[in-house]
C-alpha cells in the first residue's frame, strides 16, 4: 500500500495549492497524513462514516469522503476542513487523486507478487498467462533474469542503487531475496542482447527466455550460475549461465559420488594436504598447458626441479600430469574437492 511519508507528502502539495487543511485516516480513525494544526474530529467520527452507506459526508464542519482501492475496498477515509461547496469540491479532487495513487501502487504491489511467485514456480502455467494479462504484463518478450550479491550484508546502498535504478524502468522488475541479494527481471530489446545486458547491469548475467513463464527457470539458473561462479571463477564479476563448462557438470554431482571420486583418485588424502608449493606447480602447470619448459621459467626453478616435483607427485598420486588423460583427470579432482568444500562450508 501507500506509505504514510506519500500520503503526507500527497496532502501537503495539495494543502499548498488549495489552502485548504486535509487528513488522511485509516477505517479505524488512525491518523496516517495531516495537514492540520489542531482537529477536532474524533475517531468515532471516523468509524461511524466509514460504517455508513455514504461516499461522502459533512460532519461537524468537516468534508468526509471514503477512498477506495480498485477492488471496491475502503482503505482510508479523506477529511477536508470547512464545510463549503468549495471545501467539498477540493475534498473530492483531493481523494480522487490518492485514490489513483492507491491503486497504482497496488497494481505495483501485485506485478511483483506476481514476479515473486512467478519466480519461485508458485504458479500454474494458465494462471501466469492470466494474471499477466490483468496485470498487463506482456508474455512474448525477451527478458534476463539477473541475480546480483553484494559483497557484503551490510552494503545496503549498493543493494538500494540496484533497486532505484532498474525500478526505474517500469517494464523491469526487481525483488529482494534477502540482504544480500536482489533479482532483476528485465525486458530487453531485439538487437544486440549479449551487449545490453552486461552495459545496463554491469553485474550477472544469465540466459535469455522468450516466454514469461520461462522466468522461474531463468532464476535457477542464475542461482546456479552465481554459485559456480563462486566456486571455480572468483576472479570473474560476471558469469554468464551459457557458458560455466565443466563447473556445470561439477555442481550437479550429488556428494557422495564426489566423495567417492575422490577417494578414488588420492586414496585416503585430501588436495588439501598438498603443500603451498605443490599446489603452486600444479597450477602454474595447468595454466601453461602442460608445458614444462614455460612453467619452470616463469615459477624461477630450473626444469630438471619441477621435473623432480612432477615425479614426487606421480609417486604420491599414481597420476603422471605430463600426460593428458592423467593430467585431466586431476584437474576434475581439484575441482570436485573445491566443489565438496564450498558446500561443506555453507552447509548445502
Amino acid at each position: 500500500m501507500i506509505s504514510n511519508q506519500i500520503l503526507q507528502n500527497t496532502v501537503d502539495g495539495l494543502k499548498n495549492i488549495t489552502r485548504i487543511d486535509m487528513c488522511v485516516m485509516d477505517t479505524e480513525g488512525k491518523n496516517l497524513a495531516s495537514t492540520f494544526r489542531d482537529f477536532s474530529a474524533s475517531d468515532k467520527d471516523v468509524m461511524s462514516f466509514a460504517s455508513s452507506p455514504a461516499d461522502s459526508q459533512e460532519i461537524r464542519g468537516y468534508q468526509f469522503f471514503k477512498i477506495h482501492d480498485d477492488d471496491g475496498q475502503l482503505e482510508y477515509i479523506l477529511i477536508a476542513n470547512g464545510g463549503t461547496d468549495d471545501a467539498y469540491m477540493i475534498g473530492k479532487i483531493a481523494a480522487f487523486q490518492i485514490q489513483n495513487l492507491l491503486v497504482a501502487y497496488k497494481e505495483r504491489f501485485d506485478k511483483d507478487n506476481f514476479i515473486k511467485n512467478l519466480l519461485l514456480d508458485n504458479l500454474l502455467l494458465v494462471d501466469i498467462f492470466n494474471r499477466a494479462k490483468k496485470l498487463h504484463i506482456e508474455t512474448d518478450v525477451k527478458r534476463v533474469v539477473m541475480l546480483v550479491e553484494a559483497e557484503s550484508e551490510n552494503n545496503t546502498a549498493a543493494l538500494e542503487s540496484i533497486r532505484t535504478f532498474f525500478g526505474a524502468h517500469a517494464k523491469d522488475f526487481v525483488t529482494a531475496v534477502d540482504e544480500k541479494n536482489v533479482i532483476i527481471v528485465k525486458e530487453l530489446e531485439e538487437d544486440d542482447l549479449t551487449t545490453e545486458i552486461t552495459t545496463s547491469a554491469q553485474k550477472l548475467l544469465d540466459s535469455i527466455r522468450r516466454e514469461i513463464k520461462d522466468v522461474s527457470r531463468s532464476y535457477k539458473e542464475a542461482k546456479m550460475a552465481l554459485d559456480v561462479g563462486k566456486i571455480f571463477f572468483e576472479e570473474r564479476d560476471i558469469i554468464a549461465y551459457s557458458s560455466l563448462g565443466i563447473g556445470r557438470l561439477i555442481y550437479q554431482l550429488p556428494i557422495p559420488l564426489c566423495k567417492m571420486f575422490i577417494k578414488e583418485i588420492f586414496g585416503g588424502r585430501s588436495p588439501e594436504e598438498f603443500d603451498e608449493e605443490t599446489l603452486a606447480t600444479i597450477n602454474k602447470f595447468f595454466e601453461n598447458s602442460l608445458n614444462v619448459s614455460e612453467t619452470s621459467r616463469q615459477l624461477y626453478i630450473h626444469r630438471n626441479t619441477l621435473v623432480y616435483r612432477l615425479d614426487k607427485l606421480q609417486k604420491t598420486t599414481g597420476l603422471d600430469l605430463r600426460t593428458f588423460e592423467d593430467a585431466i583427470t586431476f584437474k576434475i579432482a581439484l575441482m570436485v574437492a573445491k566443489y565438496m568444500k564450498y558446500m561443506e562450508t555453507y552447509n548445502f
